[in-house]
């Protein structure tokens, strides 16, 4: 059996063209998607419910034949898992009920990947029907990130980019922020070995509130809970490759490859082309289009492709967005990207 190109790139492979894949491929801009959601009474129903969720998750990949799946699941699956009310409302997002003792989670941390054992039933009912050719994505939100929305879910902060309460609290009440990072570090490897037991050959952290964090905070904020949450994993049996995603780290993300066990660094948007080559230097990269860009279209979509082809195109490298991809993303412009690729 074919290795996929995917593992192949996270192996240091040089390969003819890079493994692509795209954040949230399954989503909104896609009809089938929307008709699929259109039966399930709320989005955390839909994540838990794996025949649902392996319909979305398969969806892409009969229409693009991307090189890879990702499950179909949320970051804020885990507060749930560990006794935090979670929802979405319409139009808003996410919201959050009031943040449980540490010690109360910490009591159902260990748990977790039973908890959430839905979201491995997805993955099996996907990795049966998945071509050998083509990899599985699992994931999970980083502890840093997760914690942002435990903390400010109460008071409903989400989508302020300097994360409101949370990081207040990491400077005027550490012993919350990083007991909450502790008990995270130790659910998320939990539920990461589960889906790896389910079938998934890769696993991404999504740290995706790396954003803005000064130097000390990134240290203690982001790189010592991925490195606790890495060995955490491995020494609960996790032997797949993992991609770590320190959105908005800038030149911090060369500091992240050199100092974290991931096989991975995905890298965002606004990451120079010249920092994504350090970071190659030291690791597999993986990203970093413009979503708004896709969106866009036309000549400079192509221009901005072969930019990247040509700044990263030696690998090893994955294609991917540099965020997830928009709701109003023309299907079109996804396929113009990967017929430049030579994907399609």
């Amino acid at each position: 059996m074919s290795t996929p190109l995917l593992i192949q790139a996270l192996q240091g492979r040089t390969l003819s063209r890079p493994p692509v894949w795209f954040m949230r491929q399954a989503g909104r801009y896609l009809p089938e998607y929307r008709e699929l959601r259109a039966k399930a009474p709320d989005f955390i129903a839909f994540c838990l419910n794996p025949e649902m969720a392996a319909e979305a998750t398969l969806q892409p990949m009969r229409r693009f034949g991307f090189d890879a799946a990702i499950v179909f699941a949320d970051i804020l699956l885990i507060p749930g898992a560990l006794g935090q009310k979670v929802w979405f409302e319409a139009g808003e997002g996410p919201r959050l009920g009031a943040l449980p003792s540490v010690q109360s989670m910490a009591d159902k941390a260990q748990q977790a990947g039973e908890a959430l054992k839905a979201v491995g039933q997805t993955l099996s009912l996907v990795r049966a029907e998945l071509e050998p050719e083509r990899a599985l994505i699992g994931f999970a939100g980083a502890p840093w990130t997760v914690a942002t929305y435990m903390v400010d879910g109460e008071h409903r902060t989400m989508g302020k980019g300097e994360r409101g309460l949370a990081r207040t609290y990491a400077y005027t009440q550490p012993e919350i922020v990083y007991g909450l990072l502790d008990v995270l570090v130790e659910a998320t490897a939990r539920y990461l070995k589960m889906q790896q037991d389910a079938g998934a050959q890769v696993l991404k952290i999504f740290e995706s509130w790396a954003e803005g964090l000064p130097d000390d905070l990134f240290e203690t904020l982001v790189l010592k809970p991925h490195q606790k949450l890495v060995a955490r994993a491995r020494e609960l049996g996790v032997t797949v490759p993992l991609i770590g995603f320190p959105r908005g780290s800038a030149a911090l993300a060369e500091r992240y490859a050199r100092e974290c066990d991931v096989q991975g660094v995905a890298l965002d948007t606004a990451c120079p082309l010249e920092v994504g080559q350090r970071v190659q230097a030291i690791k597999p990269i993986q990203g970093a289009l413009d979503p708004l860009l896709l969106r866009a279209g036309g000549d400079a979509l192509d221009r901005r492709v072969d930019q990247l082809m040509e700044a990263w195109g030696q690998g090893p490298w994955i294609f991917n967005l540099g965020h997830g991809i928009l709701p109003d993303v023309p299907i079109a412009h996804v396929e113009q990207v990967l017929k430049r690729i030579g994907a399609q």
